[in-house]
């Protein structure tokens, strides 16, 4: 097992907010012989705890991504990371060089042009000049910067700020790389180009921390995903198991999940559900190939004009197809209703099953199975969420040139 580069201990942060400018000495203490009670009372709401008892480890050579609603820590997390910030409580160590990509503008001097800033960030890395000018033509065309490598980057585009600030930070070879939503700004070509080169640097063998609300992105790069939520670590896991809850989470509008209460009925009951062929993990979809999905009911009343039917939803509640079975006949005892497809291929995340049954126009049963079924397979859809869709189907994509033809 590979050795811990990042360990943090009881990591908070605190942070004052509301103070006002003019709160100097002389005001705070007309202020607390006005109103004692109320001065203190002022103080104590002026702070608010950004992170609170976080404790994590990162492996050498693992892809760590952060998820979590805005506010929730990560970036005061990668800060005290990046020795940028001081937590208040607890303690991290970090073995080895860091680079951090944490927000636009981060670590250039903005009256330096962009070769300076290059040979600057890599000089803050440790590196060598001779280090830094072998891969200064690779960082500049990566960039697309040739033509404003020697402009004070006060003048860039916030585009091309963050398209030599990543450049930078990922052809110079830190050990630790911390990047913090830089895939949000540039165009598709551009994150398609970050995309790419942080898998490179995964696959060298060196440690990433990822935030990203792009939840395709964590997918796709990410070998554990931990949650944030109001300062804490909600959850961490496998990318597919804690990003499928964090859709769900986020789906249903409250900071907690809360399952289905699934009680008894008198005539019927579905107990349970599984996918057939994955029996180590029996609600986790991680192929493309056929798929059996079964449903197990209890029938304590025979159905004799029974009518099933069946439905499929993303987080989002929207309905992805349905199907039902009419003249169904059940005697006593426990039945499985097994559904095969050729292939489900749905984008990566969570997804529900509801299931009913029906004796004539009586409802016996009616389940949103729980858990949820989660698809962990290759995303090979858009990679931004918005052009995703709903499906992930493999393709062959091929370009066929007829060279020399007239248009």
């Amino acid at each position: 097992m590979s050795t811990a580069v990042i360990h943090g201990e009881g990591l908070g942060k605190e942070y004052r907010r509301g103070l006002q400018a003019d709160d100097g000495l002389r005001h705070s203490i007309e202020a607390f012989l006005r109103s004692p009670l109320a001065s203190l009372r002022r103080k104590k709401e002026e702070t608010f705890w950004a992170l609170k008892d976080v404790s994590l480890d990162v492996r050498e050579g693992e892809v760590l991504g952060l998820i979590g609603r805005n506010g929730a820590g990560k970036t005061t997390l990668l800060k005290i990371l990046s020795r940028i910030t001081r937590p208040t409580t607890g303690w991290a160590e970090i073995h080895g060089r860091v680079g951090s990509l944490l927000e636009v503008g981060t670590g250039f001097h903005p009256e330096l042009t962009g070769r300076e800033n290059t040979f600057l960030s890599g000089a803050i890395l440790g590196m060598g000049k001779a280090e830094i000018a072998r891969k200064f033509d690779e960082i500049v065309a990566f960039a697309e910067l040739e033509k404003f490598i020697d402009t004070p980057v006060k003048h860039y585009s916030s585009g091309m700020y963050v398209r030599l600030a990543f450049a930078v930070a990922a052809h110079l070879e830190p050990e630790i790389l911390l990047v913090d939503e830089v895939l949000a700004v540039g165009d598709i070509n551009f994150q398609k180009k970050c995309l790419g080169k942080m898998g490179d640097v995964a696959r060298a063998g060196r440690t990433v921390v990822l935030v990203s609300h792009q939840l395709n992105q964590i997918r796709r790069l990410c070998h554990r995903v931990v949650w944030i939520d109001d300062g804490c670590i909600r959850q961490d896991g496998p990318t597919h198991e804690v990003v499928s809850a964090y859709e769900s989470a986020m789906a249903s509008g409250d900071s907690s999940i809360t399952q289905q209460d699934h009680t008894a009925a008198a005539k019927a009951r579905f107990l349970r559900w599984e996918i057939a062929n994955s029996p180590l993990e029996p609600h986790v979809l991680d192929s493309f190939g056929a798929v059996t999905v079964k449903f197990a009911v209890q029938v304590n009343v025979p159905v004799r004009m029974g009518h099933h039917g069946i439905a499929l939803y993303n987080h989002e509640r929207q309905l992805l197809w349905g199907h039902a079975a009419d003249n169904v006949q059940l005697p006593l005892g426990e039945h499985e209703f097994s559904y095969t497809f050729p292939m489900l291929p749905l984008r990566p995340g969570s997804y529900t099953w509801l299931v009913s049954l029906y004796d004539e126009a009586e409802l016996l049963d009616s389940w949103d199975c729980v858990p949820e079924m989660v698809v962990a397979t290759e995303p090979l859809a858009h990679k931004r969420d918005e052009w995703a869709g709903v499906l992930n189907i493999p393709s062959d994509f091929r370009i066929l040139s007829k060279v020399g033809k007239p248009a």
